[in-house]
């Protein structure tokens, strides 16, 4: 489980477009689903456009970076928390935990949202 975080954190993080995609491809059932307290995003062309509008504000023109912190897993559900970093100083801007539901090939197919 430690790799699929580290594969899910690094596809937030990832600068290449195509390589962003492909680890949307590998990550998540072809209609799975994100959904934060203001959206939902369905499919691998929605959720493309959700990580890279995050990418977008946070990682390029923030210069923040997000990594995980702990996880937990249970049964077809994963929880972790997360957090972004200022990229030079290595400050904590914002804090949150992804709950995720996968499905028996162990691909997202719901991943719910918190920042805190």
């Amino acid at each position: 489980m430690d790799a699929f975080i580290e594969r899910y954190v690094s596809m937030w993080n990832e600068a290449d477009p195509a390589k962003r995609r492909a680890l949307i491809e590998a990550l998540w059932t072809f209609d799975g689903a994100n959904y934060t307290k203001a959206a939902a995003h369905h499919g691998h062309d929605a959720l493309e456009k959700r990580v890279t509008a995050s990418w977008e504000k946070s990682v390029r023109n923030a210069g923040c970076l997000f990594r995980a912190r702990r996880h937990d897993v249970h049964h077809d559900a994963v929880r972790f928390v997360w957090e972004m970093v200022d990229a030079n100083d290595g400050r904590v801007r914002a804090v949150g935990t992804e709950f995720l539901i996968l499905d028996k090939a162990g691909l997202i197919r719901s991943d719910f949202q918190f920042v805190e």
